[in-house]
C-alpha cells in the first residue's frame, strides 16, 4: 500500500465492513448503484490517509461483496482495515447524465423553496425504494423527496442551491 497525494475531490464509494475467511479476504459495503459497480474501479484509496490499494480478487457473495486487497495476506492484516472508508478520485467516475446527480454532489447544498424560505443544507440522502429523499438540516430536520420536476424544481450545482416546491410546514 502506498500513500498518494491529495487531489481536490474525493468520493466515498464504500467501506470495509467485515472479514471473510482466514486468508485476508474482506467484506465490502458498497455505496454504488448497482452495488457491484464498486468492484470495477481501480485503484481504491483507503481511509483518511487515502492509501492507494488494488483489488487482487473480488466477487459478489450472496447479497454482499468480498475481495482480497494487495499486500493483505491474512485475517490479522485484514482486521486492521475494518470500518475504513473506500474512496475514489472524482475523475475515476463517469460523468453523470443530465438530470442525474451523484449524492456526494448534493450534500452541503442549500435548499430554498419558491417563496424564498431557506430550509437549510442537505445533510444526507436516503434511499426509500420509490425515490431518494433529501435529509435537510436547518432550524429543524426536514425530509423532501428528491423528485426532479415535482418537489425538486432545479439543482444549481454552480451556485450550490437546490430549489424546491415544498411547504416548510410539511
Amino acid at each position: 500500500m502506498s500513500t498518494t497525494s491529495s487531489p481536490t475531490s474525493w468520493v466515498p464509494v464504500g467501506r470495509i465492513s467485515g472479514l471473510y475467511g482466514v486468508r485476508g479476504w474482506v467484506k465490502f459495503f458498497s455505496y454504488t448503484q448497482p452495488r457491484d459497480a464498486l468492484l470495477s474501479y481501480q485503484p481504491w484509496f483507503l481511509g483518511d490517509e487515502r492509501r492507494e490499494v488494488r483489488l487482487v480478487e473480488s466477487r459478489v457473495h450472496g447479497k454482499g461483496l468480498i475481495g482480497l486487497l494487495e499486500q493483505i495476506s491474512d485475517r490479522d492484516a485484514a482486521a486492521t482495515l475494518m470500518g475504513i472508508e473506500i474512496y475514489l478520485k472524482r475523475e475515476q467516475l463517469p460523468g453523470s447524465e443530465s438530470g442525474h446527480y451523484y449524492w456526494t454532489d448534493l450534500i452541503g447544498l442549500e435548499v430554498i423553496n419558491r417563496d424564498g424560505f431557506k430550509f437549510g443544507r442537505v445533510e444526507n440522502l436516503m434511499e426509500t425504494g420509490s425515490n431518494d429523499v433529501l435529509v435537510i438540516q436547518g432550524d429543524c430536520q426536514r425530509l423532501v423527496p428528491f423528485t426532479l420536476g415535482h418537489a425538486v424544481t432545479k439543482v444549481d450545482l454552480e451556485n450550490k442551491v437546490i430549489h424546491v416546491d415544498w411547504d416548510p410546514d410539511f
